[in-house]
């Protein structure tokens, strides 16, 4: 019996085994198929309830199994796993161009969409109706049969190659280990780096401490390992995961990647790539994108340049140093900032247990939503890691069931992610409620220590969990515009919003307490977060808006001509460069973001969200941090209204006006007097 074709309202993690997969996803492609036959064999006239709403309706099955098995692939996989994904991405790929190249349907879509004037259409039912007629449009439903024909070939191809591009940056991250034995090489490092080290050598039957290029290792590493010429090695790893002479080379994949997305594009009838993406973005165009990204450029470069000097006349006069070199940046930027502002991250770290800062941003969600979070454990769970929460409301109604899963492990890329496991909509009158994940990847506990998160590590977890609201609060019709099913530039706003609270007295005071002795965080050092949160922000920006603009350079232009990805990189980074080129490192090679990930044409959007959440906060910061008022707003216009409507209409619903960056350089220290 396979519990994947069974019904089951929560995933039965535990019952599903890998063979499972692909015969479940094969029935549930084939009645997917069924509902779409239905839609188009009905002899009635096209109506939004018999096409669009039922179209919307369509594939559930597929889309539940489908979210268990890639978010599987990402935070529990194996060889066996990925396997499969190579194999069934070319029939989701297929399946998915069968609908959008199915003439029969697309005519029934396009009869409803002409006549969308007549029909009194609230807002969100003219969204479902535009967005789905632009699915198909935007997807090839006016091309030739051959154009048609060349579509498919190169969705499949695509769906393939992004997955070998993940597999050889995991199987990069996984074969490397500094392994050292002597303790004059941990020189540096603070204890919870160098026991997390050794617990990791002893798991491996091996003596000594074991550095890894996952973020948890990796980071401390780099920040805090008085020994140059290890740092050096470990960053040497990192930055050429996917450009060594190996299986795992990335270079023909990243080159193969862009052209098909090239010719995609020209096919459609799009200039690029770029143009194509951003046509149903809130940025609208690359020439706005890069408008947008030259002018904070402009603001951020000579304060970057100015701090780099800084940092290397620091690091002359410390040691000596003739050139800053990548593996010296975050070590002496670290040094410099507790000297100037007297924090050091290891002595905040006591007071951010993982489990109170769990605490904490559920009680910032029970302020401002009215939110409330219980534990359970009767949930099934992909992986003992895994904590997973009832969501209820102030009068006990069901909102959602929460998942986190928060360390690192073998089979789990790097980084953090939301996700969902269902999603939220309105079907025969019952409001079915989602299942929202987080996944990060934050220091293990220890044998003698709790999981204590950097400062770093505390913003990253509010921000997913800015994410998850969105999915939580979702309350729409239709599930294809639900939660953060919203434009890839306005996704950002309510994860990068929260992380606010992580700088606010207020808040910090609820969850940031000494893990040993209960002590509250003294107030001098939330007013050093507070001073040293613009620390380096003009390098920090410029650092950002390089890999937005890389991202540009590859998408916005024909690729056909490009022959060394190193070249072109360089060239892209010309203008935010500010240390000396590294010839072993390659950054497009593991830019899983835009490679793997939805992120292609899209980076930009960190940046640009940043503008909309400086200008939210500061909507926060004249009423009060947790002024009910302004949370209710948020929540109304933003958080539960998915891609119901234009994003700027509903950000201007909440804020009452359009976004200006004023107050991000504000933040950030960029506005000159």
């Amino acid at each position: 019996m396979n519990p994947l074709l069974q019904p089951f309202d929560i995933a039965p993690f535990q019952q599903i085994k890998s063979e499972h997969y692909k015969p479940a996803i094969k029935e549930a492609i084939a009645l997917a198929k069924a509902e779409i036959d239905q839609i188009v064999n009905n002899t009635d006239t096209p109506t939004f309830e018999n096409t669009t709403v039922a179209l919307d309706f369509t594939g559930e099955k597929l889309n539940r199994i489908t979210s268990i098995f890639f978010n599987l692939n990402s935070a529990e996989t194996n060889d066996e796993i990925q396997k499969i994904a190579q194999e069934v991405s070319p029939w989701l790929s297929e399946f998915r161009n069968d609908i959008t190249l199915n003439e029969a349907l697309f005519k029934r879509v396009k009869s409803v969409f002409d006549t969308k004037e007549n029909l009194e259409l609230t807002p969100e039912q003219t969204m479902l109706l535009e967005k789905q007629y632009k699915g198909f449009a935007r997807n090839g439903a006016n091309l030739n049969d051959d154009d048609k024909a060349k579509l498919r070939a190169i969705d499949t191809k695509l769906s393939k190659l992004s997955l070998q591009f993940g597999e050889n940056v995991l199987a990069e991250t996984n074969a490397f280990e500094l392994h050292l034995t002597d303790e004059n090489d941990l020189s540096g490092l603070p204890e919870s780096a160098k026991e997390a080290a050794h617990q990791l050598a002893k798991e491996n039957n091996k003596e000594g401490w074991i550095f890894t290029l996952d973020y948890p290792s990796y980071i401390p590493f780099m920040t805090y390992a008085d020994n140059r010429a290890l740092r050096k090695k470990l960053a040497l790893a990192f930055g050429s995961k996917g450009f060594q002479n190996n299986k795992n080379n990335n270079e023909k994949i990243v080159l193969d990647i862009v052209n098909l997305r090239h010719q995609r594009a020209n096919l459609l009838g799009y200039k690029t790539h770029a143009h194509f993406v951003l046509e149903e973005r809130m940025a609208e165009t690359p020439e706005k994108v890069i408008e947008f990204s030259n002018n904070l450029l402009e603001k951020a470069k000579p304060a970057a340049l100015r701090e780099f000097k800084n940092l290397e006349n620091y690091a002359k006069k410390l040691d000596n140093i003739d050139q800053l070199q990548k593996w010296d940046g975050a070590y002496y930027s670290e040094k410099l900032k507790k000297e100037l502002f007297d924090l050091d991250q290891e002595i905040l770290k006591p007071y951010f247990k993982l489990e109170n800062v769990i605490d904490g941003v559920f009680e910032v969600a029970t302020r401002l939503f009215d939110l409330h979070f219980k534990e359970v454990f009767n949930v099934e769970k992909y992986h003992e890691d895994v904590k997973t929460y009832d969501v209820t409301d102030k009068d006990g109604n069901y909102v959602s069931l929460f998942y986190a899963d928060f360390h690192p492990r073998k089979g789990k890329r790097n980084g953090a992610w939301m996700t969902s496991y269902k999603s939220q909509q309105i079907k025969n009158g019952v409001n079915e409620r989602p299942h929202v994940s987080i996944v990060c990847n934050f220091t293990k506990p220890t044998k003698t220590k709790p999981s204590l998160l950097t400062f770093n590590e505390v913003t990253t977890l509010f921000h997913e969990f800015g994410h998850a609201l969105h999915g939580m609060l979702a309350n729409t019709t239709y599930n294809s515009l639900s939660g953060t099913s919203v434009s890839w530039d306005f996704v950002e706003l309510p994860s990068q919003v929260l992380e606010n609270w992580c700088y606010e007295k207020e808040a910090l005071e609820l969850f940031a307490k000494h893990y040993e002795t209960g002590e509250v965080i003294p107030m001098k050092y939330v007013e050093k977060i507070k001073e040293s949160a613009s620390f380096h922000e003009g390098m920090q920006t410029l650092r950002q808006l390089s890999f937005g603009l890389l991202d540009m350079q590859w998408h916005s232009q024909n690729p056909s001509e490009i022959t060394s990805v190193k070249e072109f990189e360089n060239n892209a980074f010309s203008e935010t460069k500010l240390y000396p080129d590294v010839a072993e490192n390659c950054m497009s090679t593991s830019f899983s973001h835009i490679f793997q990930g939805g992120y292609s044409s899209g980076y930009y959007s960190y940046k640009w969200a940043e503008v909309l959440d400086a200008d939210a906060f500061e909507f926060f910061l004249e009423k009060g941090i947790f002024n009910k008022e302004v949370a209710s707003k948020f929540k109304d216009n933003v958080l539960s209204k998915g891609g119901t409507e234009k994003p700027m209409q509903l950000y201007k619903r909440f804020r009452g006006k359009e976004p200006k960056p004023d107050a991000l350089l504000k933040r950030a220290g960029l506005l000159s007097d």
